[in-house]
């Protein structure tokens, strides 16, 4: 490996400031640190679709008065072609999209589990009851005309099958 450089400056060469430093020497610093949770693995690879997800997830709650825009739509996985007619709640409030976890078991759809747990807090930035999403499906959202590919998070949602975020 590249030894340590230390030359004084020269006021010729202006790249002698740049120092080599050899990358098996160990730093104090990075060997003392205590890591933030101790449980917490973290992978050192993660696969391309898992890097596009969030580091946390938000979700709202209904208003008082139950004023929400449900759409009749249709999803498609895209590992078994599956089609599956669905209510959606259209949540603005909401970070990403979020599918059902009870719903997907009921139906026997397939899906990724995430190397790290994504947290997920209410609009109010207290933690969600149902807990962090460890999984996704990869599905196609039909609406109407409209077709589009989308990666939804399973979570407990309660009552509603599916909601839809602004992502």
């Amino acid at each position: 490996m590249w030894p340590a450089i230390s030359t004084p400056r020269s006021p010729v060469n202006k790249f002698t400031v740049l120092t080599i430093e050899d990358p098996n020497t160990i730093d104090s610093e990075l060997v003392d640190a205590q890591p933030l949770n101790p449980l917490a693995a973290v992978p050192l690879h993660k696969p391309k679709w898992e890097k596009r997800l969030p580091k946390l997830f938000s979700i709202s709650t209904l208003d008082a008065r139950g004023t929400s825009l449900l759409l009749p739509v249709e999803i498609g996985t895209t590992d078994t072609s599956e089609l599956h007619s669905i209510k959606a709640l259209l949540d603005c409030g909401a970070t990403r999209s979020f599918i059902d976890r009870d719903f997907v078991r009921l139906k026997g759809m397939n899906t990724r589990t995430l190397s790290c747990n994504i947290p997920v807090f209410n609009v109010n930035s207290s933690p969600n009851e149902a807990g962090q999403i460890s999984e996704v499906m990869d599905v196609v959202l039909r609406y109407k005309t409209h077709s589009e590919r989308m990666l939804l998070a399973v979570s407990g949602l309660g009552k509603q099958s599916l909601i839809l975020g602004y992502d």
